[in-house]
């Protein structure tokens, strides 16, 4: 349900799950911090996040949800692995982000979009709280006042109010996502890790070490 594919140094890991609207579960979180990891280790200069289908993730699969997924440490330590990762990291959203998928994207350097996705975080309406760091970074995007506008007033945003928002970076064609993604990634392509990693940590991104394979991460 997680692909990956090396392109040289540009990376991408599409979530496909399409037929569940790519909703995630606890394995998938995993095999995305695998994937993060891997790539750390590789020394890949970028890697771009994208969902196969119409929607990016619809957040949590609900079944899983209900039983402990929703509180599960995996999402923050995605996210964090993601912001930390020493190589430019670009959220391609095909489609529609919704909840714990949120996460991911804020923690990626850039993020991108088709004009007919759709942005909301339904926490307060669904009674969890959102993934810790994920206020802090969708603040410092948007602003706090858009911040509880989408976490506590529940606003449902459509792609051109989340590039005017800061948000997303740009919105680009559902034919011309991954090539805009890839576009932006050149520059990375040609430099060094230990550049693309000096220049990230100007930003008080601090690279982290990868997890060793086949270690486990526990969840509630």
């Amino acid at each position: 349900m997680i692909e990956v594919a090396e392109a040289g140094d540009i990376w991408t890991v599409t979530l496909n799950r399409s037929e569940k609207a790519n909703s995630l579960t606890a394995a998938m979180l995993d095999a995305l911090c695998e994937a993060v990891d891997h790539a750390t280790r590789a020394e890949a200069r970028a890697l771009i996040v994208t969902g196969a289908g119409r929607v990016f993730s619809a957040g949590a699969d609900l079944d899983e949800a209900r039983a402990g997924l929703a509180t599960s440490p995996l999402w923050e330590d995605l996210s964090g692995r993601l912001a930390a990762a020493p190589y430019l990291t670009i959220a391609a959203l095909n489609g529609t982000l919704a909840g714990g998928a949120f996460g991911m994207a804020l923690a990626c350097d850039l993020r991108l979009c088709v004009p007919q996705a759709q942005f909301f975080y339904p926490v307060m309406k669904l009674g969890f709280l959102p993934q810790p760091s994920d206020p802090a970074r969708l603040a410092a995007l948007v602003g706090r006042s858009r911040a509880s506008m989408i976490l506590l007033a529940g606003a449902r945003i459509g792609a051109p109010e989340a590039c005017d928002w800061g948000l997303v970076d740009q919105i680009a064609p559902p034919d011309g996502l991954m090539d805009a993604a890839r576009a932006l990634c050149l520059d990375a392509a040609s430099a060094s890790p230990a550049h693309i990693a000096a220049i990230k940590g100007l930003f008080g991104q601090r690279p982290c070490a990868p997890r060793s394979s086949g270690q486990t991460i526990g969840h509630e």
